[in-house]
Parts: structure tokens; C-alpha cells; sequence
């Protein structure tokens, strides 16, 4: 019965091993070490064959003894440690509920977002109202409207994205589709003039597109505020004294004006206006390169031949526009060395302001 004999002690070193395993991941070992296709036991049942006549009964009932209590202990072993485990996962999990929170970041609204909404403010409070206008335009508004047509030398001042025309009416400008990326948002000076009847006081902020190299001073996509006013008898000294207001607005009540002859296609007579250096207050400086001014927009007065594309009386009426980009006041106002840290999404440098 020396067969027996083994089987008992097997029986005796498993439930051993079976009481002194740690973990589930120890116990398993154990089971599959005796009672898996290569484990002990199954090797008992497998050479059964070989085992004289006279004993196999003896062993047979020995091989199923101790498998039933191999199998018992595992059970109940595997019961008692996943309790445990679940209890030690729950206990490293537990919050004390008396501690004090993690504040949470407050969130707030893009320094571009911020400064349309500035600006917007100051227009509202003068009775001006907010319209907006579409991102893809038509080569109409974005430039034959503003006075000029596909012959005109200013159009060679912008590098236009031009869109797939799937209409299949290809226009000639250029050989070129018809539909565009707006490179300015002065065409909503034309939308307006076509729905509105005079008086008319709005600005229009918007994304604008030019084939530029994004650069410190340059972005192929960046932010315009138009602004159009139509009204009678209005002349040069009401646009010179709204934009006066505006940069003081913005910039602040010690900053100087001064407006500089231009040209623009859609303006008669234009200008650049610049506001006074607000770090070396006129002085001179690196910063405004040794001049005292900055430039921040561009204005004039309706070009009349503008109003015959949207049928309003130049006899009767008169008005001014102005653009004025978004970047370029948050680059002049709070002192952003590159325009492209606007776009990056570098929380460390958003939440300044």
C-alpha cells in the first residue's frame, strides 16, 4: 500500500500548502501544481493502468479522497482570500471624508474671446449693434463689392485661400474658384448695407484668413473688428473722435491718437492710426522703435463708389469704417512677445490674464 501511503502524504502537503497560501494568485499555483493536466494527482489517475489489480480499489478511493478534500480546501481557501483582498482594496480605497478638497481651476474666457468682448461693450454702449457675417465668401463681397475688381492692384495686399467651388461655376478671376476664406471681415459692411437701410451703426468681429507663415507678428488665421457706420452728415471728425474713444477705452484715458494718411480700396480719404508708446509715454523706445506711437488700426471714409454696389445715396449719405485685429491689441495692451502663444493652448501662460 505504499501508493496510498504517497497519496496521503500529497494530501497532507497540499491542504498544508493550501492554508499557508497568501493570495489568490498562490493559491491558484497550488491547484494547478496538484490538480491541473501536469499536476500531481491527474498523474496518479493517469497511471492507474499500471497499478496491480488487487490494489486498485484501495488506490482509486485514496486518488478520489483526496481530491474531494484538495477541492474542498481550495474552495473554501479561495472564498477566505478574496474576501480579504476585496477588504484590503476597499480599506486603500476608502476616502476620509473630513479631509478638505482639491480645488478645482477656475476656468475663464480666451484672452481673444475677452477682448471681442471688450471692444464689443464699448461699441454697445454707443448704440452700435453686433452683426457677423460667413467665414467662406464669395469673391464679390470679399473684394469687387469693396471696390475692387479682379484687376485692382490692392488685391495683390492679401494672399487669399481660395475653396473648391463644387457648384461648377468657376469664376474668372484669376482662373481661380469664386469662393474664398475671407481675408478680411469688410465684406459684412456689404451684407449689412444689403439688409440694412440707413442709419447704420455696427461692428462686425470675425476669424479672417491670409496665406501668411505663422510668425511673432503673424498668423494664417487670426481675429478682425469691422466697424460701419452710415448715417447723414457724417464726416472725418466723427470717425477721428470714435476712434479717439476706443483706444482711450482700451489702451487707457492718457493714451494720444494721431491718424496717418493710407490707402485702403473701399475708403476715401484712409488712414492708420497709431496710440501713443504706454511704456515710454511718447518718449521713444525699443518698443515702439524710438517713434512714441504704435499702430493699431486701420480707418476712412466710405468710398461712394461702395454704396452703388448696395444702392444707398452718396448725395445723401455719408460714413466711415475701420478694422481693428484682435492679436494686435492683446500683443500692444498686455505685451505678448509672439502672436502664436495665443494659439498654443500653454495653460501656464492663458491664465495670466
Amino acid at each position: 500500500m505504499a501508493l496510498v501511503d504517497e497519496l496521503s502524504q500529497l494530501k497532507d502537503e497540499t491542504l498544508a500548502a493550501i492554508a499557508a497560501a497568501g493570495d489568490t494568485s498562490a493559491l491558484e499555483q497550488v491547484r494547478v501544481g496538484v490538480l491541473g493536466k501536469k499536476g500531481t494527482l491527474t498523474g496518479y489517475l493517469r497511471s492507474m493502468g499500471q497499478v496491480p489489480k488487487e490494489e486498485r480499489a484501495a488506490v482509486g478511493k485514496a486518488v478520489n479522497e483526496v481530491r474531494v478534500a484538495v477541492e474542498q480546501a481550495l474552495e473554501a481557501g479561495k472564498a477566505s482570500l478574496e474576501q480579504a483582498e476585496l477588504s484590503a482594496r476597499m480599506s486603500a480605497a476608502a476616502v476620509d471624508v473630513t479631509l478638505p478638497g482639491r480645488a478645482q481651476q477656475i476656468g475663464s474666457r480666451h484672452l481673444i474671446t475677452s477682448i471681442i468682448e471688450e471692444v464689443s461693450e464699448i461699441f454697445l454702449g454707443m448704440g452700435y449693434s453686433v452683426v457677423t457675417g460667413p467665414e467662406a465668401e464669395t469673391d464679390y463681397y470679399n473684394f469687387e463689392a469693396l471696390n475692387a475688381p479682379a484687376d485692382h492692384p490692392s488685391r495683390g495686399m492679401q494672399d487669399t485661400f481660395y475653396l473648391v467651388d463644387r457648384s461648377g461655376d468657376i469664376s474668372r478671376v484669376r482662373g481661380e474658384s469664386d469662393v474664398l476664406l475671407r481675408s478680411q471681415t469688410s465684406g459684412v459692411q456689404v451684407h449689412t448695407m444689403e439688409d440694412r437701410k440707413p442709419p447704420i451703426y455696427v461692428i462686425a468681429p470675425g476669424k479672417v484668413y491670409r496665406r501668411d507663415v505663422a510668425d511673432p507678428s503673424h498668423l494664417p488665421q487670426f481675429h478682425q473688428i469691422e466697424g460701419l457706420v452710415v448715417d447723414e452728415g457724417i464726416t472725418f471728425g466723427d470717425l477721428k473722435g470714435t476712434l479717439d474713444y476706443l483706444c482711450k477705452q482700451i489702451f487707457g484715458e492718457d493714451r494720444r491718437t494721431r491718424f496717418r494718411a493710407h490707402y485702403f480700396p473701399f475708403t476715401e480719404p484712409s488712414a492708420e492710426v497709431d496710440v501713443s508708446c504706454g511704456i515710454c509715454h511718447g518718449e521713444g523706445c525699443r518698443f515702439c522703435k524710438h517713434t512714441g506711437w504704435i499702430e493699431v488700426l486701420g480707418c476712412g471714409m466710405v468710398d461712394p463708389n461702395v454704396y452703388g454696389f448696395v444702392g444707398i445715396d452718396p448725395e445723401k449719405y455719408s460714413g466711415f469704417a475701420f478694422g481693428i485685429g484682435v492679436e494686435r491689441i492683446a500683443a500692444l495692451k498686455y505685451n505678448v512677445p509672439d502672436l502664436r502663444m495665443l494659439l498654443d493652448g500653454d495653460m501656464r501662460f492663458l491664465r495670466q490674464f
